[in-house]
C-alpha cells in the first residue's frame, strides 16, 4: 500500500516543474455545472464555462480529453452523476486525464468538506483540481485560501437558499403561486377520492 502511495506521489510530482507549476503536456477534463433548470435551458453559462476553459487549456498546452457536464444540479449535492463518472474514471488507476479544470472552485462543490475530500482523493490518484478563476498552487497558504473560498461559497449557496424561500413564502400569502405549472381549477373533480 505505501509502495502505491508514493507511486501516486511520484506519479503527481512528475506532472509539475520543480517550482510546482503544471507541465505543458497535460491530459485535461473539464467540469462544468449550473445550478438550475433555467441556466441550463437557456444554455449560456456552460458554452460561457467550456469556451474559458478551453481556452484556459489551450494557453498553456494542455489536451482537453474529455468533459464532464451537470446541468441544473446544485453544487451542494454530492451525488451528481457527471462528478461521480469524472471521481470513478480519476481513482480507477488509470485515469485519462491529468489534471481537472474548473471555471471556479464552486462549481465542483458548494461544501467546503466535499470541496477538499474531492480534492485530496484527486491529489491522492497524482490529479490536480484548477481553478481558471481562481488561480492557486499547492503550497500551505494556496490550501488555505482555497479552503476559505469555499468557506464562501457555501456560506453564499445557504444565504441564497434562505432568500429565495423568504419570497416564495412572500408570494404564496400574497396569492401568488410558486413553482410547475399549474393544474386546471377544477382538476380534482376528475380524480377519484381513496380512503386510505
Amino acid at each position: 500500500m505505501l509502495d502505491l502511495l508514493r507511486g501516486n506521489a511520484v506519479k503527481a510530482l512528475s506532472k509539475t516543474l520543480l517550482d510546482g507549476t503544471p507541465r505543458q503536456d497535460l491530459r485535461a477534463a473539464l467540469y462544468l455545472r449550473v445550478s438550475t433548470g433555467r441556466q441550463a435551458e437557456n444554455d449560456l453559462s456552460i458554452p460561457d464555462q467550456r469556451r474559458q476553459a478551453t481556452e484556459f487549456c489551450k494557453a498553456r498546452g494542455w489536451e482537453v480529453a474529455i468533459e464532464f457536464v451537470d446541468a441544473g444540479l446544485s453544487g451542494t449535492d454530492e451525488k451528481r452523476a457527471e462528478l461521480q463518472r469524472l471521481l470513478d474514471l480519476a481513482t480507477n488507476g488509470d485515469s485519462p486525464f491529468d489534471v481537472v479544470v474548473v471555471h471556479s472552485f464552486s462549481r465542483f462543490a458548494r461544501d467546503h468538506f466535499a470541496l477538499e475530500m474531492f480534492v485530496r482523493k484527486l491529489r491522492k490518484h497524482g490529479i490536480r483540481l484548477i481553478s481558471i478563476t481562481q488561480d492557486l498552487g499547492d503550497d500551505p497558504m494556496s490550501v488555505m485560501v482555497r479552503q476559505v473560498f469555499a468557506l464562501f461559497d457555501e456560506y453564499q449557496s445557504k444565504e441564497n437558499a434562505k432568500h429565495v424561500l423568504r419570497a416564495m413564502k412572500e408570494n404564496a400569502r400574497q396569492g401568488f403561486w410558486n413553482g410547475a405549472a399549474r393544474k386546471p381549477r377544477n382538476a380534482w373533480l376528475s380524480t377519484p377520492w381513496k380512503p386510505k
